[in-house]
């Protein structure tokens, strides 16, 4: 069993493309469900599977809060924000496994 780490998280359609932001305590098991349509509903609707940024926390409560910080960024702040650690939007998920 993995350690349950506290994550906010970004998934891409595409460089650039329809943006996803949530929180999870376990990035890899959620990043695979993305990608294998297992959660109905915008992801899978939108075919939103590339994992291109997250960031860890201490708490799940700092996670969240996190989360609807960034919810609330223009859409320029969230690219930029992405770009600043993976310039090229690469799928992180293949690090997670």
């Amino acid at each position: 069993m993995r350690d349950r780490v506290p994550c906010t998280y970004i998934l891409a359609s595409a460089p650039r493309g329809t943006l996803y932001i949530g929180v999870t305590s376990d990035l890899a098991e959620r990043a695979w469900q993305h990608r294998n349509n297992l959660t109905p509903g915008f992801t899978s609707k939108h075919r939103i599977h590339r994992l291109v940024w997250f960031e860890t926390h201490d708490t799940m409560d700092a996670a969240i809060t996190r989360e609807k910080r960034l919810k609330a960024w223009r859409r320029l702040w969230k690219l930029q924000l992405i770009e600043s650690m993976n310039q090229y939007w690469r799928d992180l998920y293949p690090d997670l496994i």
